[in-house]
């Protein structure tokens, strides 16, 4: 039997293009590429800072900490949102009732951010992570300094204990 030129010609196609079926990946890699890097950038979930520096102590408290000012008191350092303000030495010799470094870094911070009404009668959050092994009287002065910063919504970092299990 003899093929018509239509017949001939669809062949030639059909043989010429038999090798460009493969899917090409590349734009779709970018895509995705493009998406996770904007899902990371955009995270809105609250993390409290991970440091191994510091071990936090243990409360059977439900409250998740709301995203705020942290300030991270570690066995050689006070950090404000991860960058150190002084050293946890030179804070505990001083016999000043407040922390020089610790409230002009906070007080910067404060200037940066006009305050509400609703803010004005709680004061500004601030959320307080200290090794556990940290003395009381060094918690207290970072306590006093936040508060004399207007940061006197003060919360404590605790790792949560299950009820019922004895924790350390």
């Amino acid at each position: 039997m003899k093929m018509s030129r239509r017949a001939k010609r669809m062949q030639r196609n059909h043989k010429r293009n038999a090798g460009k079926n493969g899917l090409n990946l590349t734009a779709l890699m970018d895509i995705f590429t493009i998406l996770v890097f904007f899902l990371m950038v955009n995270q809105s979930e609250v993390e409290v800072q991970n440091n191994d520096a510091i071990e936090l102590p243990v409360s059977l408290a439900d409250n998740k900490p709301a995203e705020n000012v942290t300030v991270l008191i570690s066995k050689t350092d006070i950090l404000v949102q991860g960058r150190p303000v002084v050293s946890t030495a030179v804070a505990a010799s001083t016999e000043q009732e407040e922390i020089e470094a610790l409230k002009k870094e906070l007080e910067y911070l404060a200037s940066r951010s006009p305050m509400s009404a609703e803010q004005r009668e709680q004061g500004r959050p601030v959320t307080i992570m200290g090794d556990k092994d940290i003395p009381y009287t060094l918690l207290k002065r970072v306590m006093n300094t936040c508060a004399k910063a207007e940061f006197n919504n003060i919360s404590l970092a605790v790792n949560q204990k299950q009820p019922g299990k004895g924790g350390a």
